[in-house]
């Protein structure tokens, strides 16, 4: 008699050990990384009307200066001033933080690619430093960086 009493609490236990080692296990998944970008309402019209992983790479790329701005560019944007990725989005940020945007990466896949590149590897825990290895490896085959 006592085995049968004692089976609902030990099905009970299982089930909160299953719950417990699903939901632990969903809570390391690294799809659950959160990018700061900032809202498309934000961005410019042509930015706006843009396909979607042009908008995503100036959402991410004008909100993360501190990780951009340590990422090169091998489309020879260098030639006209640009010393990392992050310029090939902002031009400028005034004193009161309103950003001026660049349309270059607008035309520039290259760029682009590099931002969801770097945007990826994030999402799957990666360090800028790694992001970093990584785009110097795939894209100097393009040309040199624009980073001085």
């Amino acid at each position: 008699m006592t085995s049968k009493t004692n089976t609902p609490l030990i099905l009970f236990i299982i089930a909160v050990l299953f719950a417990t080692t699903i939901s632990a296990c969903s809570s390391s998944n690294s799809s659950d990384v959160h990018l700061s970008i900032m809202s498309l309402d934000e961005m410019p019209a042509n930015v706006q009307s843009a396909p979607v992983a042009v908008q995503e790479a100036y959402q991410f790329a004008s909100i993360n200066p501190d990780v951009m701005k340590d990422i090169p560019c091998y489309c020879g944007c260098g030639n006209i001033g640009h010393t990392s990725n992050y310029d090939c989005y902002v031009s400028n940020v005034d004193a009161k933080g309103i950003i001026s945007f660049d349309n270059h990466a607008l035309g520039c896949s290259i760029c682009v690619d590099i931002t969801q590149d770097v945007m990826r590897m994030l999402r799957e825990g990666k360090n800028p430093q790694d992001a970093r290895a990584y785009i110097d490896a795939t894209y100097s085959r393009y040309g040199p960086s624009n980073i001085p």
